[in-house]
């Protein structure tokens, strides 16, 4: 798959391993590299298999998240105009082969 990540500081942390560790700690910022490693190998967001993801629902209805460490995620929203879709709205992810990233954090807090 493609990603993008139009925010620089989420960029940085993506891209700069010795960032990552200072924020999110060694645990972590390993899983996030393996999980951006997984995004990049899969063809669609359907293949992925690690770090239990899922869509997510209600205000966050339209992205998609991947656990990380503890409670923090990887949170992206398909890169496609129009997002493919079935009938009745939901999003059709195996059809998404681009993806932005959004966030990565504990939406919990």
């Amino acid at each position: 798959m493609e990603i993008d990540i139009p925010d620089e500081d989420l960029r940085a942390l993506c891209e700069q391993q010795r960032l990552a560790v200072k924020k999110l700690g060694k645990h972590c910022a390993r899983k996030l590299h393996s999980r951006l490693a997984d995004i990049v190998a899969a063809a669609h967001v359907r293949e992925l298999v690690a770090g239990h993801p899922h869509p997510l629902t209600g205000d966050r209805f339209g992205q998609f998240a991947l656990g990380l460490h503890g409670g923090v995620r990887l949170v992206f929203e398909p890169d496609h105009e129009p997002v493919p879709a079935f009938s009745d709205g939901g999003i059709d992810w195996a059809q998404v082969t681009r993806i932005t990233i959004i966030f990565i954090g504990d939406y919990h807090d």
